[in-house]
């Protein structure tokens, strides 16, 4: 699998970045993926790599790329629970000053680095993201309806931002929450809000889950809703993007 390792111009510097592609070569469709709060780190290459497989050209930005390179804070082997409080410590100043504005300015910039890259087919492209990074695909989706087509987040604040966002929507949606992170009823509130789009999309409780569950690294781990979650993906992105 060929990957890269990047870096991407923007208004406040240059964010590192890492990039997986088909092995298969030529141009194809573009992916841009957002790491969850704990940012590019082995598991996070090796999911760029597995949807890489699929014949898409999958970029991965460290948007905490202010705060230094990748990964801004050090990282355990194995998150777990013990390390956690420590590590989020750190993480969390860096969350709060990653601001909607901070979001906006710098996907500008890492969709104009994707899709100038000579690997990737001209059209629009996808976003993907993961715990904070799902709200920020989200914004992003909501800054460029013309150009992203397909928007996915995993057990990720996707309605923080309120209805507003959500109505600038027009891309087709994935939502998988984890069943810790919202209740029946808020996930109601938030398909009403998305049926209000007018948008087509899925959003659904993935059973018998905590916050984080696509990641391996992680005490959160499920492996059933990870392949749930790529089967949501994988047809997202089939259904949006031409691989030819």
């Amino acid at each position: 699998m060929p990957t890269k390792t990047l870096r991407i111009p923007t208004a406040d510097g240059q964010a590192d970045a890492f990039a997986a592609l088909p092995d298969a070569g030529g141009r194809r469709p573009g992916v841009l993926m957002y790491p969850d709060g704990f940012g590019i780190r082995p598991v996070l290459r090796q999911m760029a790599c597995e949807l890489a497989e699929h014949g898409y050209y999958v970029l991965v930005p460290n948007v905490f790329y202010r705060h230094g390179p990748a990964p801004v804070v050090e990282l355990p082997e194995h998150i777990g629970s013990e390390a956690r409080p420590a590590i989020f410590a750190q993480l969390m100043p860096m969350i709060k000053a990653h601001t909607a504005e901070r979001t906006l300015t710098d996907a500008d910039a890492y969709l104009r680095f994707l899709t100038t890259q000579p690997e990737v087919s001209t059209g629009p492209v996808a976003v993907t993201g993961y715990c904070i990074g799902g709200l920020i695909a989200v914004r992003t989706a909501a800054a460029h309806p013309h150009q992203v087509v397909a928007v996915a987040g995993f057990h990720a604040p996707v309605s923080a931002d309120g209805p507003a966002l959500l109505s600038k929507l027009t891309a087709q949606l994935h939502f998988g929450h984890a069943e810790g992170d919202i209740t029946p009823g808020a996930l109601d509130e938030l398909n009403e809000a998305l049926n209000a789009t007018g948008v087509s999309y899925t959003s659904e409780i993935y059973p018998g889950t905590i916050h984080g569950f696509t990641m391996s690294d992680t005490d959160a781990f499920n492996p059933v809703a990870l392949q749930r979650h790529w089967g949501h993906l994988l047809s997202l992105l089939d259904n949006t993007l031409a691989t030819g």
